[in-house]
């Protein structure tokens, strides 16, 4: 990840709702969610507020969405995600490995085997 794909991430992620959003997607799973049960997650979000978030967040590259039948269902985009997160610890583990190692651990559970660029 650069620097300013980075700051498309943080930018998307500064905002209550889409944070909720992305966690929310997370913990999902691969699967992920249709927006209504999103929306309802984030306490009733209206239709025209939530879009307007989830589109953002799919434009920062942190979610996707696929269509599935009327219902379009988004997913966290994992890699993306730990991207961010190497990219915040990348160079503060230099000649010290053991302080990145708590962190680098809890990122070995966002791996997406599944996961396409394309899916």
């Amino acid at each position: 990840m650069n620097e300013s794909e980075a700051l498309a991430a943080f930018t998307a992620l500064s905002q209550d709702t889409r944070l909720q959003v992305v966690r929310i997607l997370v913990q999902a799973g691969p699967d992920g969610m249709a927006a209504g049960a999103i929306g309802e997650a984030v306490g009733g979000a209206s239709t025209s507020r939530l879009s307007f978030h989830l589109t953002h967040l799919e434009h920062a590259g942190l979610i996707q969405s696929r269509r599935e039948g009327r219902f379009i269902i988004y997913r966290a985009v994992y890699p993306a995600l730990a991207g961010l997160v190497g990219f915040l610890m990348k160079d503060c583990c230099r000649a010290h490995p053991e302080i990145c190692a708590p962190a680098i651990a809890a990122l070995d559970c966002a791996s997406d085997p599944g996961f396409t660029e394309s899916a």
